[in-house]
C-alpha cells in the first residue's frame, strides 16, 4: 500500500506538529488519489488511519472516509474539496468513489481552507494525498459571506456548524421541497418561509394551501385567506378557465359549446360598465361583466335558431350558469357583489402590495368545491405570472407563489386530465424567473409531477423519501456532484433534508431547527393511543359535524 501512496507508511505516522506546505498542522492523511475523471475520482483510504480518527472528539474527523464525508486534496496552492459517494473494500485499503464539489485557498502556514467557491479549475493528479476535511474547514466551505441568506438549521454531523439559504439564488431559479408524508415537510416549509419573512417583512408570497394547514403558523404575520373572505370575482377568469367551469360536454359537442360561449363571453364583457374605453376587448382580458348579461345573450342568440333541436347547446349553458350562480358553495366567486370593479383591491390584498409587515398570503382552498379547486388555482397562478408581464415597465415587485401537493396541479402525462392549472404552473416554472415570478414546489410524489418541472428548480430540499420511483426520479434531477448525497435520501432522519443546487455552495445535509409551536402548520398526525381513550359527547359531535356537513360550511 505505502508505493500505491507514495508517502511511507502512515499508518504508523503522528499528527504533523510543524508547518509542512500541503500538511494541515496536526492532520494526518487518510489515503492518496488513485484515478480521476472529470467529475470526480478514486482515493485508496487507510484503514488503519481512519481508525485513529474514529474516536476524535470532532464529530467530522470521526466521520472520516465514512460516506457523505467530504475529503480535501491539495492542488497547487488551493484545497479541491470532494464528497465520498461510495466505499469498497480492497486488499490495499478501503476504495471510496469521489465527486468534486469545489475549492479553496490555503493558508500556508497553517495548510487551512478559505475562500471557498464551487467548481473546480484545476485537478490533481493520481497519488496526491487525501486529508480529511475538519470542522474549521466545513465553516468555510459553508459560510455565507455577505449574500442575502436566512439561516434553517446546522450541517449534518456538526452541532454548532449553520446551515444556510442563499435566497437571492434559491428564489431567482425556483426551489422544490420534496419529502414522503410524516417526515416533517410541512414544519420544514413552515421553517423556511418564516425564516424569509422575518428576512423580508415587505415581501410578497402567495402560498396555495389545499389542507387548512398553514393558517394556524402564519395567523399573527400572514393574511389569511379561504372561502369567508377570498371575494374572487369570477371575471377575472380567461376563457380557457370559463370553459372548465361552465361546459360538461366532451368531443364535438364541447366545441358547439365553447364557440356559443366565446361568442357570448366577448359580447357580455363589450357591456362593461368601467368607464373606460377598450379599443381592442378580448375574450381573455379582466374586464367585469354581469352573469345576468352573459344568460341573455344565451337566451338571445338561442332564440334566433330556426330548428328546436338546435336550442339544446343553449340551455345546456345556460342551466349550468344558473346551478352556479344558484349554489352557495360557490358564492366566494359567483357572487353578485363581485361585479364590481375590485381588480386592483383584489391584487393588493393577495399579491401583499404593500403588505403592511404581512408578505404571505395564505390561500386555503380546503373549503373550496373540488370541481373548482384546480380554477381557483389557475386564476390565482395566471394572475401572479400576468401582473409579473404587464408591469414590466413599473418598479419590480418579484412575487414568490408557494404550491403544496404540486402533483396536483402539475401532474405528469400519466395523470395529466389537460387542464389550465398545469400549463400555467407549467408555463410558470419555464419562464417565470425572466419576470420576476417564483415558484416553490412541495410535494411528497416527485415522480406524478409533469416532466421537466423539476429539473427547473435550481434548488432542491429533498428529505426521506420512501418509494423507489420518487428517488429515481429526484437522482436524474439533480447534480452530478450530489450522488453520494442522494444515497442517503432513503436512511434520513425526520426534520432532516439532503440540500444541492443554487441555494447552497455545496450539496448539504441538514437537520432543520426546531419550530416553536405557535408557528407550526396544524399537519400533526392523531394520536391513535391516546385519542382513543376519550369518550363522552359523541351525541353532540355527531351533531354538529352533520350541520356542517348538510350546509357546506366548515
Amino acid at each position: 500500500m505505502s508505493e500505491m501512496l507514495g508517502s511511507g507508511a502512515f499508518a504508523n505516522a503522528t499528527p504533523v506538529e510543524t508547518a509542512v506546505p500541503g500538511t494541515p498542522v496536526g492532520m494526518r492523511m487518510i489515503g492518496a488519489l488513485i484515478d480521476i475523471a472529470g467529475s470526480g475520482g478514486t482515493v485508496l483510504l487507510d484503514r488503519d488511519v481512519l481508525e485513529t480518527y474514529a474516536g476524535d472528539p470532532d464529530p467530522v474527523l470521526a466521520g472520516a472516509g465514512s460516506v457523505g464525508a467530504q475529503v480535501k486534496i491539495r492542488v497547487g496552492a488551493t484545497w479541491m474539496i470532494a464528497n465520498i459517494r461510495s466505499l469498497k473494500l480492497a486488499e490495499a485499503g478501503v476504495l471510496a468513489q469521489i465527486d468534486f464539489l469545489g475549492e479553496g485557498d490555503e493558508e500556508r502556514l497553517t495548510g487551512k481552507l478559505y475562500n471557498f467557491r464551487r467548481g473546480v479549475t484545476r485537478y490533481p493528479t493520481p497519488g496526491a494525498d487525501a486529508f480529511p476535511v475538519s470542522t474549521g474547514d466545513l465553516k468555510q466551505i459553508y459560510a455565507a459571506d455577505n449574500r442575502a441568506n436566512v439561516e434553517i438549521g446546522t450541517v449534518y454531523p456538526t452541532k454548532d456548524i449553520r446551515a444556510s439559504l442563499y435566497i437571492d439564488a434559491m428564489l431567482g431559479k425556483h426551489f422544490a421541497l420534496l419529502g414522503s408524508t410524516g417526515t416533517g415537510k410541512s414544519t420544514s416549509a413552515a421553517l423556511i418561509l418564516h425564516r424569509i419573512c422575518e428576512l423580508a417583512p415587505q415581501g410578497h408570497i402567495v402560498m396555495v394551501d389545499p389542507h387548512g394547514e398553514y393558517s394556524a403558523a402564519f395567523e399573527s404575520t400572514g393574511a389569511i385567506f379561504d372561502v369567508s373572505n377570498l371575494q374572487m370575482p369570477y371575471w377575472l377568469m380567461n376563457f380557457e378557465e370559463h370553459c372548465e367551469v361552465f361546459l360538461t360536454t366532451s368531443g364535438n359537442e364541447a366545441q358547439i359549446d365553447k364557440d356559443i360561449l366565446a361568442k357570448c363571453l366577448l359580447m357580455a364583457r363589450g357591456k362593461s360598465r368601467l368607464g373606460q374605453e377598450i379599443p381592442k376587448l378580448t375574450i381573455d382580458a379582466p374586464v367585469p361583466y354581469l352573469l345576468s348579461d352573459l344568460t341573455n345573450l344565451i337566451q338571445l342568440e338561442m332564440g334566433k335558431m330556426d330548428r328546436a333541436g338546435d336550442t339544446a347547446p343553449y340551455l345546456r349553458l345556460k342551466t349550468k350558469i344558473d346551478e352556479i350562480k344558484a349554489d352557495p358553495r360557490y358564492s366566494f366567486m359567483f357572487s353578485g357583489m363581485l361585479v364590481a370593479d375590485t381588480m386592483q383591491d383584489f391584487i393588493s390584498r393577495i399579491f401583499r402590495l404593500p403588505g403592511g409587515g404581512k408578505p404571505i398570503s395564505i390561500i386555503d382552498v380546503s373549503g373550496v368545491p373540488n370541481e373548482i379547486t384546480s380554477v381557483v388555482v389557475a386564476v390565482l397562478s395566471r394572475m401572479v405570472f400576468d401582473f409579473a408581464i404587464w408591469s414590466r415597465n413599473e418598479p419590480q415587485r418579484p412575487i414568490l407563489l408557494i404550491c403544496e401537493e404540486a402533483h396536483r396541479y402539475i401532474p405528469n402525462e400519466r395523470n395529466a386530465d389537460g387542464s389550465s392549472v398545469g400549463k400555467i404552473l407549467g408555463r410558470i416554472a419555464k419562464e417565470g424567473r425572466k419576470y420576476g415570478v417564483s415558484l416553490g414546489l412541495i410535494t411528497q410524489r416527485p415522480s406524478d409531477l409533469a416532466e421537466g418541472v423539476l429539473s427547473q428548480c435550481g434548488t432542491i430540499i429533498s428529505m426521506r423519501l420512501n418509494n423507489d420511483r420518487d428517488q429515481a426520479f429526484v437522482r436524474a434531477a439533480m447534480p452530478e456532484g450530489a450522488r453520494g448525497f442522494l444515497d442517503s435520501i432513503p436512511a434520513l432522519r425526520n426534520r432532516e433534508c439532503i440540500i444541492c443546487g443554487e441555494g447552497v455552495a455545496i450539496p448539504i445535509r441538514v437537520a432543520f431547527d426546531p419550530l416553536e409551536e405557535s408557528k407550526r402548520p396544524a399537519s400533526d398526525d392523531p394520536i391513535f393511543s391516546d385519542l382513543w381513550r376519550e369518550t363522552g359527547g359523541e351525541d353532540q359531535i355527531i351533531g354538529r359535524t352533520i350541520r356542517r356537513w348538510r350546509s357546506q360550511g366548515r
